[in-house]
């Protein structure tokens, strides 16, 4: 007897496989379990004025990137006339705009999309090098190292010394504090205190995000290597603002905005967050990312739309399986209940049973005239073929001419299957009689609702669409059903005279 273990195992196998790619798939494209599910999208556009001289201009922009808990899903520039592209250079991504003369008032504009994303993880760049320490005057030097030694004392890493030096920079009744404020900002003191103490730090850029937010500009804040990441601290507040609806837009300090071939410059950010559909985020998110994507998304929107429906029917299929083998429900067929349902899925279901019934109804009245011909086989089939065309235009424009619109979508069903359809039926017909008939006739409608239930119903439509993955577990499934050799549930009818007695 062939042993099952090796079948198992690779059942086991399809089912881990096909729930390991529709976690992966959650996790790396952030797409959601269930339907309805919405994602946070910021658009914040930088306005840069300036007066050109009349000369050649060049104006070069920091540009944000990838970072934690934000990813770029787009960005664009709207400027008359000049060139624009997007380069890394030493001073980090910036935005250069470049024209060969301009004259008086300039604007411009840079606009970038940001999904808020908890997956979004920016590869962090380690501090190298070694950190140049500031100089003080001799009070200075002194209120540093009161104030470093303070910190240290109540610290126990790089992070929550400088937690702790921010807490007493702030501090108003510290005359040291006081003492290094008198001539430099809080910024400056931050970035020099942590740089004496050899402690690795960088000033940045940041934008705080707010919705409806105008004219706002940018922010000096620090960030602290904490041995894997950098964390942010605003040097008026002494708590970690890391992924708290702050974006690091300049990431060098080097400088923000460069012009040029002009004068009196400036630049102000305007930001609005929108909420945007899990599938429109996710299709950003992999254009952005140029993520290997194994998804429908991936595709064309027509091919999409073509797949929506084509991987609805391994649904239908475990479906006809389950009650053919589990319950024993009898069909004209094996999956022809899931072609009529997919067929109803388009043309609504009072419809779609309406106009099954009157095709088959006189499909089998107009086959039992041909029967009586004794025609061969292939001649009787085509025969069937061409009637059905008929009924199916015969019905579509009746129902047209008294205003029923919904008849139209009546030439969705599979002709050739409701003509094999016809033809099994009459033949069961003559065979088996007419009740037999009516249990695989009721027994195929019953379950073609049921599978348009399953397929019409949005959590099936959104996991099946966007977890591929989960083909595999129904392929599983349907493997162990097959091994299934009990009664059947309507089997069960033959033993219940053994329980009266």
């Amino acid at each position: 007897m062939t042993s099952r273990i090796p079948f198992y195992l690779s059942v086991s196998l399809l089912i881990i496989a096909g729930i390991a790619l529709s976690v992966i798939r959650h996790q790396t494209y952030g797409v959601p379990w269930t339907p309805g599910e919405s994602r946070q999208v910021w658009d914040i556009e930088a306005r840069i004025e300036f007066k050109a001289t009349g000369d050649a201009v060049k104006i070069s922009l920091a540009a944000p990137q990838t970072q934690s808990g934000y990813t770029l899903t787009n960005e664009s520039a709207s400027s008359q006339g000049y060139g624009v592209s997007y380069v890394d250079s030493d001073a980090g991504r910036r935005a250069e705009w470049s024209i060969r003369q301009a004259t008086g008032a300039q604007t411009i504009y840079y606009k970038t999309q940001f999904l808020v994303d908890d997956q979004a993880v920016a590869d962090p760049t380690p501090p190298t090098g070694e950190i140049a320490a500031p100089t003080f005057n001799g009070p200075e030097e002194a209120a540093a190292n009161a104030l470093i030694s303070r910190a240290k004392g109540r610290s126990a890493d790089d992070i929550t010394f400088t937690r702790e030096l921010i807490k007493t920079l702030n501090d108003s009744d510290s005359q040291n504090a006081a003492l290094l404020l008198n001539d430099m900002d809080k910024t400056e003191a931050v970035a020099k205190l942590l740089a004496f103490a050899q402690v690795p730090a960088k000033v940045v850029g940041v934008i705080e995000l707010e919705d409806g937010r105008r004219r706002q500009t940018v922010q000096q804040m620090i960030q602290v290597w904490d041995g894997s990441h950098w964390q942010i601290f605003a040097p008026d507040n002494n708590e970690g603002k890391d992924k708290q609806n702050l974006l690091v837009w300049d990431q060098s300090n080097v400088s923000l905005l460069d012009v040029i071939g002009g004068k009196d410059s400036k630049v102000h950010f305007t930001m609005i967050a929108q909420e945007v559909s899990a599938s429109e985020a996710t299709a950003s998110k992999v254009n952005a990312d140029g993520l290997l994507n194994f998804s429908i998304h991936s595709l064309p929107l027509e091919e999409q739309a073509m797949f929506k429906t084509i991987m609805l029917i391994p649904i239908g299929a475990l479906i006809v399986v389950f009650l053919r083998i589990l319950i024993g429900l009898k069909t004209s067929g094996t999956f022809m209940p899931v072609l009529i349902a997919v067929a109803f899925v388009q043309t609504q279901l009072v419809t779609g049973i309406v106009g099954f019934l009157l095709i088959v109804g006189t499909g089998l009245v107009i086959r039992s005239y041909l029967s009586k011909l004794n025609l061969l086989l292939v001649a009787r089939i085509s025969a069937v073929i061409i009637t059905v065309i008929l009924i199916i235009s015969v019905f579509t424009v009746v129902a047209y001419k008294i205003g029923l619109t919904e008849g139209l979508s009546i030439t969705f069903f599979p002709m050739i299957i409701l003509s094999w359809t016809i033809e099994r039926m009459s033949i069961l017909w003559e065979e088996e009689g007419a009740k037999e008939v009516v249990l695989q006739g009721g027994g195929s409608l019953l379950t073609a609702v049921l599978v348009y239930l399953a397929m019409t119903n949005s959590y099936v439509q959104h996991l099946t669409f966007n977890f591929i993955g989960l083909q595999l577990v129904i392929l599983g499934g349907i493997l162990l059903l097959g091994t299934y050799t009990g009664y059947r549930l309507t089997e069960l009818r033959r033993f219940k005279p053994l329980t009266e007695d």
